[in-house]
């Protein structure tokens, strides 16, 4: 990797080659992606320890069953469609679609879904 450092109004910058930058940037985002895993992993093993369920076997049966996960997480979670829409910035309708199969959701979609849900992207994924 070939740096060269400028020196700019607001301080020093430094200028490398476009392939290494996006080759930071992509360990970057794995190394925030394992430290989000480990606060999950850490997040499960207190609520283990808790005695609290991760999943209950309603969930699990109907995952296995093949329903929506994302129906399926969102009424575990107790929330409505509107509530999930709000939460996520995505169109009510556009969560209709998802649950009912009509569309699939991208991935920043589907990360978002799984924030506001509380649970690991890989639950949405299908």
């Amino acid at each position: 990797m070939t740096v060269r450092f400028q020196k700019t109004a607001k301080g020093e910058s430094a200028i490398l080659p476009r392939k290494d930058y996006e080759r930071l940037v992509a360990r970057t985002a794995e190394a925030d992606e394992g430290a989000g895993t480990a606060r999950l992993v850490a997040k499960a093993r207190n609520d283990v320890a808790a005695g609290l369920p991760l999943l209950s076997k309603d969930v699990v049966d109907r995952l296995a069953r093949g329903e929506n996960p994302v129906r399926v997480l969102r009424e575990w979670r107790d929330v409505t469609q509107l509530y999930l829409a709000h939460k996520t910035n995505i169109s009510q309708s556009h969560i209709s679609d998802i649950e009912s199969g009509r569309r699939t959701g991208t991935p920043s979609t589907l990360r978002r879904l799984a924030d506001a849900l509380n649970v690991p992207l890989d639950l949405l994924v299908v």
